[in-house]
């Protein structure tokens, strides 16, 4: 009985030997070196795999960076030019400094300028309700105001204003993941640049209905009347399918299509007051023959 108990002893060392040989053959052909600069650039990326660069994750994103010999086009929109400065100081190459961005929605149609025409009973999503129907309101382009934008924000940047029933953006913490963009089934929330002291001027509407029929269902709607194509000294307004859209890009902010839009579709934020202009009455021309 000794006997076989030492020949399972062995008979099992042996097994272990054979097996470990195997592993370290298999360990050898198919092993896979990984750059050790892709964990130190991982390490510079802010964490938030937020897939708001275009990749599933910041290990992801730092593989492309690492492998990719011009990383210009590339971009983590969370840590922003400060954290892609350090990455190209980590890898020896050069980036392109992009201006930073914030999310704006481009709606407006509160419940007391957009009034509900039907009751939505069923799941509280945006993606499911606008695959059902059409809306609680007879503008088919608004928000659906169940808050799917809200639900992705991983930065606790936006949440849904009780009274107008549509979502607000936190500038400060918003850091342009582009979440929010992705989750809106009806495209109404953009990434524009932020201005200093985050000045914009954009046009709240997306409605592009004819213009009778897109005031009747919100009364802040563009009705494409062309006026503020018209008066725009930079030719920052493009007129399409009954709708205006300011590019941020040419517009500088002149304001001067803010007060010619009759239905006040085009918003500003964050700039001073308008002066308003004070004229005086014109003096009356003395007539000599009065004066004699």
């Amino acid at each position: 009985m000794g006997d076989s108990i030492i020949y399972s002893v062995l008979l099992l060392t042996l097994l272990g030997v054979v097996a470990a040989l195997i592993l370290y053959v298999v360990s050898k052909k198919f092993y896979v070196y990984e750059d050790p600069l892709i964990a130190q650039v991982e390490e510079l990326l802010p964490a938030a795999n937020c897939a708001g660069c275009g990749y599933p994750g910041c290990r992801s994103f730092a593989e492309k960076l690492v492998t990719t010999e011009d990383i210009s086009e590339l971009f983590c929109p969370v840590g922003g030019n400060d954290v892609m400065l350090q990455v190209a100081a980590a890898l020896g190459k050069e980036v392109k400094e992009q201006d930073p961005t914030v999310a704006v929605i481009r709606c407006q149609g509160s419940c007391e300028v957009r009034p509900r025409t039907s009751e939505y009973q069923g799941p509280k999503s945006c993606a499911i309700s606008s695959l059902i129907y059409s809306g609680e309101t007879d503008c088919q382009y608004g928000c659906l105001g169940e808050g799917d934008c809200v639900a992705v924000c991983q930065f606790d940047a936006m949440y849904m204003d009780e009274a107008t029933g549509l979502p607000v953006v936190i500038t400060d913490k918003c850091t342009s993941c582009g979440l929010c963009v992705d989750a809106c089934p009806r495209d109404i929330i953009e990434m524009r640049p932020k201005q200093k002291r985050d000045l914009k001027i954009f046009v709240g509407c997306l409605n592009e209905e004819k213009g009778g029929i897109a005031k009747r269902a919100c009364s802040v709607a563009c009705i494409g009347c062309s006026k503020c194509y018209d008066i725009c000294p930079k030719e920052a307004i493009v007129m399409e399918n009954n709708l205006a859209y300011i590019d941020p890009e040419i517009c500088t902010l002149c304001r001067k299509c803010v007060p010619v839009c009759p239905t006040h579709s085009i918003i500003e934020t964050n700039f001073p007051p308008r002066k308003e202009k004070i004229t005086e009455p014109k003096a009356e021309k003395l007539n000599p023959e009065n004066n004699a």
